[in-house]
């Protein structure tokens, strides 16, 4: 069965880091875009970055935009999101997903075949 677990999350002051991990089991982890979504409460669900299955291309909403890196490691089965100069904003539940190459959009959460159980970010302030 397909198994997207990420770890990393936690509390952190405001100005700190994180880096975020999604460990992928069960499908063939270079088929696939990857993409990290947040959600906090009272909000929708929101694209925070994406990349796709070789790496090669990554996009970031523009709020986390030099501050956040998305990344991959093909060979660890692994997603990560670096995730730097923490703003009480950026308090969420950090989601990793799994989209197909072949569908759907990078930017949608709809457009994602597998997620995660989340993580959670806590930026005090």
């Amino acid at each position: 069965q397909v198994q997207l677990v990420e770890s990393g999350g936690g509390l952190v002051q405001a100005g700190g880091s994180l880096r975020l991990s999604c460990a992928a089991s069960g499908l063939t982890f270079s088929n696939y875009n990857m993409g990290w979504f947040r959600q906090a409460p009272g909000k929708d669900r929101e694209f925070v970055a994406a990349i796709s299955w070789s790496g090669s291309i990554t996009y970031n909403r523009d709020s986390v935009k030099g501050r956040f890196t998305i990344s991959r490691d093909n060979a660890k089965n692994t997603v990560y999101l670096q995730m730097n100069s923490l703003e009480s904003e950026d308090t969420a539940v950090y989601y990793c997903a799994a989209r197909g190459r072949t569908g759907g959009t990078y930017f949608v959460a709809g457009g994602y075949d597998y997620w995660g159980q989340g993580t959670q970010v806590t930026v005090s302030s």
